[in-house]
């Protein structure tokens, strides 16, 4: 997914990236120019992967579907996020793709990168590391990167044998979905409010934390509708509570 690009022909080289590591599935999340000339002319035969492109307005719904994000970015941030170099991201993905999952690999704008808002959509950051003294990449490289090292992660695989690895047993719900996890996330910061949790303290600094524990855990379905079960009681809980009162 690429978010924001600014010059179209960065778009095309990406899709030129994506096809020459066998890759064929683009999101274009409010890209600045496009449809555009220079993303034709710099696709250089890969035509068909950015007419098969999709395009949406935000990184929320390009991600809705997800059950794994990770944010490729250069920049340290506030947003507290598990660090992964190419190699062991590529390896996390193609894992939760063969168990059943939709993955996204999240590419910032060329000059900022990703916002904080967008890096909390994210389970992990992707960081290349790239010479300190000049570590300005340009964008369709970094996708270039990350790329090649899903294709090394998948030809290392033996898909059949790592589907069958990944049985009933090991999952047996599937793998909660970014829109599941961002519903449980609503929920969780009602009950914290409904039950006075912060107690006058601002609210964010303990839903950072807890969006990152949850996320870390890597939730099925069913563990998401336990999970909220156990809110909704909570909530019923605080309004008994509070009608006693």
């Amino acid at each position: 997914m690429l978010v924001g690009t600014q010059h179209p022909g960065n778009i095309g080289s990406a899709a030129r990236a994506l096809k020459t590591m066998g890759l064929a599935r683009l999101v274009l999340v409010a890209p600045q120019r496009f449809p555009h000339a220079d993303a034709q002319a710099l696709a250089a035969g890969a035509d068909d992967v950015l007419a098969a492109s999709s395009r949406v307005e935000t990184l929320a719904e390009a991600v809705a579907d997800c059950h794994l994000v990770l944010g490729c970015t250069a920049r340290s941030r506030r947003v507290p996020l598990e660090e992964l170099p190419p190699r062991a991201a590529a390896a996390r993905a193609r894992d939760a793709a063969l168990a059943g999952g939709e993955v996204a690999l999240v590419f910032g704008r060329e000059r900022t990168g990703l916002e904080n808002d967008e890096l909390q959509l994210c389970h992990a950051a992707v960081h290349i590391p790239a010479n300190p003294d000049y570590s300005s990449l340009n964008l369709a490289a970094a996708v270039q990167v990350l790329a090649y090292e899903l294709r090394l992660a998948l030809l290392e695989q033996d898909a059949p044998a790592s589907a069958g690895g990944h049985g009933q047993a090991g999952h047996p719900d599937p793998p909660a979905s970014h829109a599941q996890m961002e519903g449980l996330f609503e929920q969780l910061a009602q009950t914290l409010d409904d039950i006075d949790f912060h107690k006058g303290r601002a609210p964010d600094s303990a839903m950072r934390k807890l969006r990152r524990l949850f996320l870390r855990g890597g939730l099925d379905e069913r563990e998401v509708r336990l999970l909220r079960g156990i809110l909704a009681d909570a909530q019923r809980m605080a309004r008994l509570a509070g009608g006693r009162r």
